[in-house]
Order: structure tokens, then sequence, then C-alpha cells
């Protein structure tokens, strides 16, 4: 179907375009996850996401490609890692004010930004870790490529999935698996009395603190699952992408995950689901249109439109598709 001033919408009907989309909303739906404890459940602004999904990317494949520890475990480290960085970055920074935690975080994810940039030999610099793989002969993805023949050979092939058109659907099935899941673990949390401690915190520290709690330890811990969070979000982009550098990991995606949860609303773990899967076919959407602009013109329409796309929904809906008006009041 096309539509005049040559604009195509054939694309809406390939599958390549919605397994792709699929993946990214996967990945960053796990991302905001996240954004979405601190945010919405715990009202702590963090800006410094996208600096722990790099860590989380970074440290699993150097762990197995430099220093030859199992892909497994590497993972699991990985994890523990970022939840430690995490933690020291809130120590200092949690003792602020709001506005002087989110400077804190979004200055901690350039910092890291720059270390892979500069770094050379621990990430690859600008060329990406795939110059590190090359370099020792070993690839970060190798365990991945097993477990998604296996996908292909004995679940999508007797079904007839098979092919270039289909390349990417095992890691959009493992992906939305572990979204799946760990939207369940955390709606879980959140329902048990360590959550409701949580809601506490975002409405009245002063109150939270009266009554013995340690809003401190409380805001930590949110943060270190936050994190580990990011970090698991940073595998399954490196296994998507094959190879990452700093490019991947501009605050510019933490700040789209901050769109997400407007369109989805705030402190609703279902509403970050239609919230991430809504901005990537939009931002996805429209790179596939056939538009009489030059590509430069294009990227900048493409944010332009989700921008209006939020203003709108701010106008009209501010709590977002799935959100409450009175989740929307932080305490101060």
């Amino acid at each position: 179907m096309s539509l005049p001033l040559a604009i195509s919408f054939n694309f809406l009907t390939a599958w390549e375009f919605w397994i792709g989309v699929g993946v990214f909303a996967g990945i960053y739906g796990i991302f905001v996850l996240g954004l979405q404890l601190n945010v919405g459940y715990t009202g702590i602004v963090n800006f410094g996401q996208a600096g722990f999904m790099a860590i989380g990317a970074y440290s699993a494949i150097i762990l197995v490609v430099e220093v030859g520890v199992p892909f497994l475990l590497a993972l699991v480290l990985s994890v523990l890692i970022t939840m430690l960085i995490g933690v020291l970055i809130g120590l200092p920074s949690l003792r602020l004010r709001a506005d002087y935690f989110a400077i804190a975080t979004i200055a901690f994810s350039e910092i890291i930004r720059d270390i892979a940039q500069n770094a050379r030999g621990l990430t690859g610099g600008n060329q990406g870790t795939i110059s590190l793989e090359l370099d020792n002969n070993v690839f970060f993805t190798d365990p991945w490529f097993k477990v998604s023949d296996w996908i292909s050979d004995n679940i999508l092939d007797p079904i007839g999935l098979s092919g270039l058109e289909f390349e990417n659907l095992p890691l959009l099935i493992v992906v939305w698996i572990a979204l799946g899941l760990l939207a369940l673990g955390m709606t879980m949390l959140i329902r048990s009395p360590w959550g409701r401690v949580l809601r506490a915190i975002r409405e009245d520290e002063d109150a939270a603190r009266a009554l013995g709690k340690n809003v401190l330890s409380y805001k930590l811990q949110s943060l270190a699952l936050s994190s580990a969070l990011g970090a698991i979000a940073g595998w399954f982009l490196a296994f998507n992408l094959q190879s990452v550098s700093q490019d991947n990991f501009e605050p510019l995606y933490t700040f789209l995950g901050y769109a997400i949860l407007v369109l989805g609303g705030m402190a609703t773990f279902g509403g970050v689901l239609v919230g991430s899967i809504i901005l990537w076919t939009v931002l996805e959407g429209f790179r596939f249109l056939d538009l009489p602009l030059s590509a430069d013109k294009q990227a900048a329409l493409r944010f332009m439109i989700v921008g209006v796309v939020l203003i709108l929904l701010m106008a009209f809906r501010p709590q977002g598709v799935f959100g409450k008006r009175e989740e929307m009041v932080l305490g101060d």
C-alpha cells in the first residue's frame, strides 16, 4: 500500500521488520524495568541506566574474550559487577538532593562511555568489541549462536519458520521470555513488604524514616536491582548487534527509556512492555518509510514525531496508557 509523496507502508507486512522491532522493544523493555523501579516506585531519578547497560555488555564480553571465563559464569559476574558499581555510585550521590543525584548519574554514564572509547585495549575503542574477538579468535556470541541454532532446528523449522526473514526469531523468543519473567518477578517484589517500603519512600521519605526504615539502604537496593536489569539488557544488545561500541550507550537511550515510561505509565510494569513496543514501532517504522527527504532529515523527523506524540500524551493523558494519576505524585 502506498500514499502520495512516495510514502510506502510495505514494510509493515515484512516479518523482518516486526521481528526487529520486537527484539529492540524486548531489550529496552528490560532496560526500562529498572527505570520503572527507580522512578515509578522509589522516586529516584536515575539518568545513568545506559551506563549500567554498557558495564553489563562490556564486562561480559571482556570476561569471555580477554579473561577466558566460561560464558554463563561471565554473564552472572557481569551482573554482580554492575550491581557493585551501582552501589558505589549510589552511596555518595543518594545522600544528595534528587536533582543532584540525577546529575551524578548522567555524569557517571558519560564517564563510562569515555572510558569505553579510550581504553582501546580493553574495550576495542571506536572499533567496538568485535576487534577484541578478532584479535583473540574467541567470539562472545558463539554460545548464543549454539542456543539459537537449537531453537531454530527443534522448534522453528518443524513449524515452517525458517529462512533469513526469521533469522532473529530465536533471539526475539528468548528476549521476551526473559522480559516476561523479569516483569513478573519485579511485580511480585513490589507487592511484597519490601515494595511497600519503596512506595512509602517515594511518597514521603521523612515519614518512612520516622517509622524506622533505613531510606538510604532501600534506595541503594532499588538502584542495585535497576543496574542488574540494565546489565541483562546489555547482554541481549550484544547478542543482537554481535559487537558493541560506546555509540550504543549514549544518554539518548536513557531518555528514550523515559519516553517509554511516559507512554506506558508510571508505576506499572505492564505499561513498560506496551510503551516499548509503541516507541520502537514508531522509531523503526520511520527507517523504512520512503520519504522524499535526506537521511539526516528523516532521522530528525523520527524524533520529532516521538516528541509530538509525547506532548499530546502529556496534554490529554499524562498518566500514560496504563498509568494512574495518583501514581504520578512523587514525594519531594
